[in-house]
């Protein structure tokens, strides 16, 4: 628990199911915002995009029509003033349209509504159920930290979270929490394979190596888009700078996660293990360096 004199930042996750109708979808997310601040939380994480269905599990050029500019977007425009009312900021994932572009993108908002910036997806993916390709360039804002009311906020978005440099670059920049709208289930292909566990884990992994906490959000139920439809799988949570799950749903839970993390002891924690004054810069070429032939 932290010390009543502490810097603290509380953190929230939303966990619900979506379908066809987007001010449903708002409204819906509005209310469990407010379920939120009601227990204290300053940085409200909704799923990746909350407008509608998860649309890209096939190819289908009428979803284009759902894309807007990030500053007209309906759940832009509609929870600025929620975020102005309750006196929290909320990261806002959409599907953005900028001239002849379309982009999965974050406008974060911060605690007295203002729109910060918008981030776009930097990795897309590109597989049976998730055909992003399609729809989505990458992203050209490059990671972005949000320095929000309450606290220096990094955001990726679902595919980022599988790469350990997004939550690096982020760090780098100051983060103080990592956190990663989501929208993933079941595969198509296959339905043996069960990702809920690894996609966790990824980000646990994010958590330990850079001491900070991590804040997944995900939906849940099954939407029929297309085909058999996709089963999404929740496990929505917050781990902590040990990777360790503090707060977590299961796969069909829905509501909201709350946990209060304090800031100083996090940048204490962070500079005794030592990892951003051991890092070894000089040997990282690789990381950039065109592959061998």
């Amino acid at each position: 628990m932290a010390r009543p004199d502490a810097r603290t930042i509380s953190v929230a996750a939303l966990q619900t199911a979506y379908g066809e109708d987007m001010q449903a979808n708002i409204d819906r997310t509005i209310d469990l915002t407010r379920q939120a601040a009601s227990q204290g939380a300053q940085v409200i994480l909704p799923p990746e995009l909350f407008q509608g269905p998860y649309f890209c599990v096939t190819q289908e050029e009428h979803w284009f029509a759902t894309a807007y500019p990030w500053r007209e977007h309906p759940c832009v425009t509609a929870l600025a003033p929620i975020a102005a009312e309750l006196g929290v900021a909320i990261p806002v994932s959409i599907f953005e349209r900028e001239g002849p572009h379309y982009y999965n993108s974050m406008v974060m908002l911060d605690a007295d509504g203002s729109a910060m910036g918008v981030y776009r997806k930097s990795h897309i993916p590109d597989g049976p159920g998730y055909q992003e390709k399609y729809y989505f360039r990458p992203g050209d804002t490059g990671f972005k930290v949000w320095d929000t009311r309450f606290g220096r906020v990094g955001v990726g978005i679902c595919w980022d979270q599988w790469y350990p440099e997004t939550a690096r670059a982020m760090m780098l920049m100051g983060a103080e929490v990592l956190m990663y709208p989501t929208a993933i289930g079941s595969e198509p292909h296959d339905s043996e394979l069960d990702t809920a566990l690894p996609w966790q884990r990824a980000m646990q992994g994010h958590a330990v190596s850079n001491v900070v906490p991590v804040v997944g959000a995900n939906r849940i139920g099954h939407e029929q888009v297309a085909g058999d439809g996709q089963e999404y799988y929740g496990s929505s949570f917050i781990a902590d700078h040990r990777g360790d799950l503090v707060e977590s749903f299961g796969r069909t839970d829905e509501g909201v996660l709350v946990h209060t993390f304090d800031r100083d002891f996090l940048d204490r924690h962070r500079a005794a293990w030592g990892f951003f004054r051991d890092r070894r810069t000089d040997l990282y070429g690789p990381l950039t360096a065109p592959r061998p032939a």
